[in-house]
C-alpha cells in the first residue's frame, strides 16, 4: 500500500458527524485553495462522497422509498468496482480523502464476503495511486435487521461507519417500514442495533420523519435516550421518485413541523450531552462561527459521484440515478468500463443539467434570505416537486432550512437572552 493511504478509520470514532451526512444543509464547504488542475478548468468538486450501489435489492418495502428497483436483485461485479475506483482516482477531482457509502438497496442483503473482498478491491487501488497520502473511509446504510456478531466482526475488520435507517418506537417505525410480506421491521432491526452496542460500534440514526412522526416528540427522544442513541439526523419524507406525494404535504404539516422541532430542542436543551441531532448541531455551529454555506454538495459536480450496481454513473443527487423522466430523460451520464469522469463534462446531458441547476442557484441567491444556510438547495427535490432545476423554493426546504431554521435561532435567542428581532 502507499505510504499513507488507508482504507476508513475506527468505527468506534465518534468524534467527527457521520460522512454519509455529506450534503445535508448546514454543512459549510469552504471553498478550495489554488489554481484548478488543467484538467478540471471550471474547478469542480473536490470529491467527497462515492456512493455505490453493491445491489437495488432490499429485503423492505417502505412506503416511502424513492427507488423503482428494489426487487431487482442484481449485485455490483468486481470488475465493476475496480473500473469505479480507477476511474475516481485518475480524475481531478480527487483532492483528499473521501467517503465510499455503500447505499441505494440494501447492502447487507450481500454476503460478508462481498465486502471482504471490495475492501481487498479498495486496498490495492490505492496501492496504484500515485498522489499524496490518501484515505477511503467505507460507510454503509442500513436497515439493521441482519446485523449480528458476524457484520459486526467485518465493520471492524473494515473499518466500516454504520448508519442505521430507523424511525423510532415500533408503533410509528412499523407503519411505513414493513417487508415485502406486511410484517414490521422494528424488531429485527432493534436486535441488529443491540449488536452494535455490544460491541461499542458507533452509528448514527436516520430518522424519517412523516406526519404521524410529528404528533410524537416526545415518545422519539424518549426512545433515543432510553435506547442507548446518541447520534440522531431527521430526514423529513420527501416527494421523490416513487414516492409521488409526502405526508408532509398535507395543509396542517408546516405548523405541525415547527411545532415538533421546538419540542424537540427544548428536550435536546435539558440534555445535550446524551444526544446529538445533526439539524440543531449544523445550524449551531453556522451560528457560532459566523458561516455561510456557498454552495452544497448536492449541487456542485463530481462533489459526489453515484455508481449503480451496473456500473452507470452521475454525479449531483445520488436519488437521480436511478430515475427516468419526461424532461430529462435518465440522469445516467457514463459507464466506468468505458467513460472517464472528466469525459462526460462536454456531453450534451451534463451541460443541460448543469445550466439548469446553476440558474436555479443563482434564483436563489438572489432571492431567498436562507441562502447562506443551504447553498441552493438539492436538485432532486427541485425536480420532483416542479419538473425542473431551474427553480427555487421546494417543500423540502421550507421543512428542512426554512423551518428548522426559524425555530434553532429562536431557541437560540431565548437561550442565550437575546432580544427578538423587531417586526418590520
Amino acid at each position: 500500500m502507499a505510504a499513507g493511504s488507508t482504507v476508513g478509520e475506527p468505527v468506534t470514532s465518534a468524534a467527527e458527524p457521520s460522512p454519509w451526512s455529506v450534503g445535508a444543509p448546514f454543512s459549510a464547504r469552504p471553498a478550495v485553495q489554488g489554481s484548478p488542475h488543467p484538467a478540471n478548468p471550471e474547478g469542480y468538486g473536490p470529491l467527497e462522497l462515492l456512493v455505490i450501489q453493491p445491489t437495488p435489492y432490499c429485503n423492505l418495502d417502505c412506503d416511502y422509498c424513492y427507488l423503482s428497483s428494489r426487487a431487482d436483485r442484481h449485485r455490483l461485479a468486481m470488475d465493476t468496482l475496480d473500473a469505479a475506483l480507477e476511474r475516481v482516482l485518475e480524475s481531478p477531482y480527487v483532492q483528499g480523502d473521501f467517503t465510499l457509502l455503500w447505499h441505494a438497496g440494501e447492502p447487507l442483503t450481500l454476503p460478508i464476503a462481498f465486502y471482504d473482498e471490495a475492501s481487498a478491491r479498495i486496498a490495492r487501488a490505492l496501492e496504484r495511486w500515485s498522489g499524496p497520502p490518501l484515505r477511503i473511509h467505507q460507510s454503509v446504510q442500513t436497515n439493521a435487521m441482519v446485523i449480528n456478531d458476524a457484520w459486526c466482526d467485518c465493520f471492524e475488520r473494515h473499518q466500516i461507519h454504520v448508519g442505521v435507517s430507523l424511525d423510532g418506537p415500533a408503533f410509528l417505525h412499523d407503519r411505513h417500514r414493513r417487508t415485502r410480506t406486511g410484517l414490521g421491521s422494528h424488531a429485527a432491526a432493534m436486535r441488529g442495533l443491540a449488536a452494535l452496542q455490544r460491541r461499542g460500534i458507533h452509528f448514527q440514526v436516520i430518522c424519517v420523519l412523516t406526519e404521524e412522526s410529528l404528533h410524537h416528540a416526545d415518545d422519539l427522544f424518549a426512545f433515543f435516550i432510553d435506547h442507548g442513541i446518541r447520534d440522531v439526523a431527521f430526514n423529513m419524507e420527501e416527494t421523490e421518485g416513487e414516492n409521488t406525494a409526502s405526508t408532509l404535504g398535507r395543509p396542517q404539516s408546516e405548523a405541525l413541523y415547527t411545532a415538533f422541532l421546538t419540542r424537540f430542542w427544548q428536550l435536546w436543551q435539558e440534555r445535550p450531552q446524551d444526544l446529538r441531532v445533526r439539524e440543531f448541531e449544523g445550524l449551531c455551529q453556522l451560528a457560532q462561527s459566523d458561516s455561510r454555506v456557498e454552495r452544497t454538495d448536492m449541487n456542485n459536480p463530481f462533489a459526489i459521484v453515484n455508481v449503480d450496481s451496473r456500473g452507470h454513473f452521475s454525479t449531483f443527487d445520488p436519488e437521480l440515478l436511478s430515475v427516468h423522466t419526461e424532461e430529462y430523460g435518465d440522469f445516467v451520464l457514463g459507464h466506468v468500463m468505458h467513460d472517464s469522469l472528466v469525459s462526460i463534462v462536454a456531453t450534451e446531458k451534463f451541460q443541460r443539467i448543469q445550466t439548469d441547476l446553476r440558474a436555479g442557484i443563482e434564483r436563489c441567491r438572489a432571492e431567498c434570505d436562507y441562502f447562506g444556510v443551504c447553498g441552493g438547495g438539492a436538485g432532486s427535490n427541485k425536480y420532483w416537486e416542479h419538473r425542473s432545476f431551474d427553480c427555487t423554493e421546494t417543500q423540502a426546504c421550507r421543512f428542512r432550512v426554512k423551518l428548522t431554521s426559524e425555530v434553532v435561532l429562536a431557541g437560540l435567542e431565548t437561550m442565550l437572552e437575546l432580544p427578538a428581532a423587531p417586526v418590520s
